[in-house]
């Protein structure tokens, strides 16, 4: 080499030398970077974990001069109804007691009626029907609903709102939350109306029903049999996933956008998003509510609201008063009153089929604002902003070039490759969480997160910023491109994270999901900080331009972080009663790496502005290292605590009695047929006094036999039926009461067809299993005919309110060869003494389970005959 070429060379790398010294001078001290993380988690706990929890200050009685909503007389209310006890259809507590509470509260409230400007009617209904439900044939008979009518005494319409909720009771649950915290919510805003200077242009009809917590019969029956049903245009439903806290929309419509419209003008705590539409509706909450009965059979479009905080006392005995806070009630209250006398006056209710115009996107920030927008808009803005994020970037990268004096193709070379190592590290960010949750499913370390809610940041959401973190900081470590400086490499990363939001944005929107709007946000907040870079000198002036990044990023961390943790808090519960089946650490999973991806993708890069970003890597992988260690080997992992967070423990005593064709008794057996709530199934009994010695699956049973020969109890029984579980019991179960079932006569149709009469005899809940032999058919039944067109066996769920009477039913039999004389199908009756503790050996047997068991058990007779 030449002296010159010696010199030029020396100079190239005197030159990259100094380029790096620069970039690295810019560089912040390395212990910046972890108070740069810490900064963010710090503006999570300060502003979104407080703002969440945040409640009204309750009003009392001293305020009632004002037309507010009352907590204390709400409360009072409350306390009287949640004391009852349990309130299951069909009980005295439900169909006596209840209904006369709510109609001495409607007697009450007429004594004080401003008559001047309202009329009050109020009526006590028994309905019967029947619909296909899931699986299963759901049949009622005199279910009770108490409805009241609140019209303005000059009105001129019929047309009227409809607020409805259940008063009915899951086995052993008072019910203070689900749902006599929403029933008190409307006497109390029916009182504040009734007696406020204040008029209305149309009725509204509060609906008081009986029947929800079985599937839903009440509503069902009102909606289809009450003359008022007729003249309702849209439904406030109020119920509930939890017990205190606010209460959520989680669905509207449908495709009624000015519900939301509403909503926004009126609502005063708005809390609501249609990410959780979304959700509900894709069948992954194993919840319903009565919204479903009137949207499908009244056609009526409305809100869906309901509380879902502190869902580990939903459906337990835990669900008492004790744990409401008035706060909650008064912010339920509030909302409940501002709606109703909106939509009392609301233009659209007079033709609501003439507003039917699409989806609307909504959303509230931190419980402080509410955002709303129709769905073509939403369409428009992601898109739009998609478009702009393109735009944009490539601006940047001719900024970059230009600035550089290099090719433009040479940034874009780079930009590639960074591209390249941004998608690898969203991968490993959405990737490693799910890896987790799949692992620690596979080692029966499931829901470790159930109790300690802060494990969730160290089993996933450090994970995540693992994936997010490492590749682009190794990339960084290594790339020794003189040509373009760090700054701009960093700006490089943060581009690509925008495209791939961009199409995500783009994608999602596509496929017709509004919650496209999720990726939007960010996107939103970052293009305008670039814009505002390029049009100013910071683009190029080292890593200026950060300061503006961060400070648009703080919108949309506090958003995102805020929306995962409302997931996170509704959904943890709820995988403590999902079924055996299901891993709910994947969702959780999900959840906590989207919202990781949302809250620090423009963030997590920028590590590397500061010198030794390895530093924080290390010690998020020992935060990582750390939640592990405490979630495998330490207490706070073990997911269930007595009252706040048990584990639900549902079976059946069952004696199960099989008859011949020729009345002989093939066979009696007894035993506990367990349906495990969630993943971690039987295994937290070990070491504790429950014998399960002989637990066996009943999956071989299904095989061979009708419904797998067991009395199973309701759909969610038959969805889980591959996960049962049967302990045989020595000792025959004594059930409480035997059932009469009989089969009245049997008249021939035709040649080829005979009618088949039954009367059943049994407690308010029961189930009816009908299987044809291969050669025979059920052409007709005197239930619902539709539900024939689904595969058999027939599951038929039956439950009675206040009217005890027998079943009779007829079943329509055909055979081509027309012989009755022989085996024609199998029935099976099975009469479920719900609440009853059973025999001594039950009782004993159940009194063994640990303190943080929550158990639902009641005996079965179960009887199978051929005819």
């Amino acid at each position: 080499m030449g002296d010159k070429e010696k010199l030029i060379s020396d100079e190239s790398v005197e030159a990259t030398r100094n380029v790096a010294k620069k970039d690295n001078y810019l560089k912040l001290p390395w212990y910046f970077a972890g108070g740069f993380l810490v900064f963010w988690a710090l503006l999570f706990f300060a502003i979104v974990i407080p703002l969440f929890y945040k409640l009204p200050t309750p009003l009392t009685m001293e305020d009632a001069k004002k037309s507010v909503f009352i907590t204390e007389r709400a409360f009072n209310n409350l306390y009287t109804i949640a004391n009852i006890g349990n309130k299951l259809t069909g009980s005295t507590e439900n169909e006596v007691q209840a209904v006369d509470f709510i109609v001495n509260e409607l007697e009450s409230i007429q004594s004080v009626l401003l008559t001047d400007y309202f009329t009050l009617e109020y009526k006590t209904e028994q309905v019967s029907g029947g619909f296909a439900y899931s699986t299963m044939l759901n049949t009622y008979q005199g279910v009770q609903n108490v409805v009241a009518r609140l019209s303005p005494i000059n009105g001129t319409t019929d047309d009227a709102l409809l607020i409805n909720s259940h008063f009915d009771s899951k086995p052993y649950t008072n019910s203070a939350g689900d749902a006599g915290f929403m029933i008190v919510a409307m006497l109390e805003v029916l009182r504040v109306i009734a007696t406020t200077k204040q008029s209305i242009d149309h009725p509204l009809i509060f609906l008081f029903n009986g029947a929800e917590e079985g599937a839903l019969e009440a509503s069902h029956g009102f909606i289809l049999n009450d003359p008022w049903a007729k003249s309702c245009r849209a439904v406030i439903n109020l119920d509930a996933a939890g017990s205190g806290g606010k209460d959520i929309l989680f669905q509207s419509g449908p495709n009624h956008p000015w519900l939301i419209k509403y909503y926004k003008q009126c609502i005063k705590y708005p809390f609501a998003t249609t990410m959780a539409e979304e959700i509900f509706q894709s069948g992954i909450i194993p919840s319903d509510t009565d919204f479903r009965q009137f949207t499908t059979y009244g056609d009526i479009p409305g809100l869906d609201m309901a509380q879902v905080i502190n869902g580990y006392v939903y459906h337990t005995k835990y669900d008492l008063i004790d744990v409401i806070p008035r706060g909650a009630l008064q912010n339920t209250g509030d909302n409940i009153l501002s709606l109703v006398r909106c939509f009392a006056n609301a233009t659209e209710i007079y033709d609501t089929a003439a507003y039917a115009s699409g989806h609307a996107v909504f959303f509230d920030f931190l419980g402080v604002y509410f955002f709303y927008y129709s769905e073509s808009t939403g369409i428009y803005l992601n898109y739009g902003v998609a478009g702009a994020t393109l735009i944009l970037i490539f601006v940047s990268i001719w900024r970059m070039s230009s600035v550089s004096k290099v090719s433009i193709c040479h940034v874009i070379r780079w930009f590639i490759l960074v591209f390249v190592i941004q998608i690898i590290s969203f991968v490993l960010g959405l990737g490693l969480p799910i890896a987790v949750a799949y692992g620690m499913y596979s080692l029966g370390l499931s829901l470790t997160y159930y109790s300690t809610h802060l494990l969730v940041v160290g089993l996933y959401v450090c994970p995540s910023l693992i994936g997010l973190s490492v590749p682009i900081t190794i990339y960084y470590s290594l790339q020794r491109n003189d040509k373009l400086s760090n700054p701009y490499h960093l700006q490089l990363a943060l581009h690509s994270q925008a495209i791939l939001l961009a199409v995500l944005a783009a994608v999602v929107t596509y496929l017709g999901y509004r919650t496209a709007y999720i990726f939007t946000i960010p996107l939103i907040f970052y293009v305008g900080s670039l814009a505002l870079n390029l049009l100013t000198t910071l683009h190029d002036r080292g890593y200026s331009w950060s300061g503006l990044l961060k400070l648009s990023q703080v919108v949309p961390f506090l958003y995102s972080s805020y929306l995962m943790y409302v997931f996170i808090v509704a959904l943890t519960p709820m995988g403590g009663r999902a079924g055996s089946g299901s891993n709910r650490d994947l969702y959780i999973a999900v959840l906590a790496a989207l919202g990781t991806i949302l809250s620090f993708g423009f963030l997590v890069p920028l590590i590397n502005s500061f010198r030794r970003p390895s530093f924080v890597i290390l010690g998020v992988l020992a935060t990582t290292a750390l939640a592990f260690y405490l979630a495998s080997s330490t207490q706070l992992g073990f997911p269930y605590r007595p009252k706040t967070s048990g584990q639900r423990v549902s079976y059946l005593q069952v004696r199960n009695m099989f008859y011949e064709y020729d009345g002989t008794l093939s066979k009696d057996e007894s035993g506990y047929l367990f349906s495990f709530q969630d993943s971690r199934g039987a295994t937290p009994f070990a070491g504790t006094k429950v014998n399960l010695t002989g637990l066996v699956s009943i999956a071989d049973r299904c095989d061979t036999h009708m419904m797998c020969g067991m009395p199973l109890y309701d759909y969610r029984f038959y969805a889980n039926r591959p996960y049962l579980k049967w302990l045989p019991r020595s000792e025959p179960i004594v059930p409480p009461g035997d059932f009469q079932f009989e089969l009245l006569n049997k008249t021939s149709v035709n040649s080829t067809t005979m009618r088949y009469w039954f009367e059943a005899s049994v407690s308010s809940h029961m189930n009816i299993f009908l299987k044809a032999n291969e050669d025979v058919e059920i052409t007709g039944w005197s239930f619902l005919e539709s539900y024939l067109t689904n595969t058999p066996p027939y599951f038929i769920y039956l439950v009675h309110g206040i009217d005890d009477s027998p079943y009779i039913f007829s079943v329509d039999i055909w055979k081509s060869d027309g012989d009755f004389d022989v085996p024609a199908f199998q029935l099976g009756c099975s009469d479920h003494r719900v609440q009853d503790p059973g025999d001594a050996e039950a009782v004993k047997f159940a009194s063994t389970f640990p303190s943080f068991s929550i158990l639902a058990q009641w005996p079965v007779l179960y009887k199978r005959y051929i005819f």
